[in-house]
């Protein structure tokens, strides 16, 4: 897994690109406090010819987000996150700090 930053200097964004390695999977997506943990709202990744799903959003920078991949029907965190925070489901979210 990987998350690549890219900041524009016209604009206080952030791009954030998601790159999954999931040769098995059908579906990758990418929820958290962005897109409001909205199913319906979630990034879709596209899988790639290798194998990996990769996909881009554009964040407000200087905040900070909650995210987790749902690869399938199964929640992954990243392990290049920035940081981790325990959720209400006993669990942990990914954080990346932009």
């Amino acid at each position: 897994m990987a998350i690549t930053k890219q900041y524009l200097k016209s604009k206080p964004i952030c791009k954030v690109t998601f790159s999954v390695p999931a040769d098995n999977a059908s579906k990758v997506t990418v929820l958290g406090t962005f897109n409001e943990w909205n199913a319906e709202h979630a990034v879709q990744l596209k899988k790639l010819k290798n194998g990996t799903f990769k996909g881009t959003v554009n964040l407000e920078k200087d905040n900070s987000y909650e995210f987790r991949y749902l690869i399938d029907d199964t929640f992954i965190n990243d392990e290049h996150a920035d940081a981790y925070v325990t959720n209400e489901f006993g669990g942990e979210n990914a954080v990346l700090n932009l």
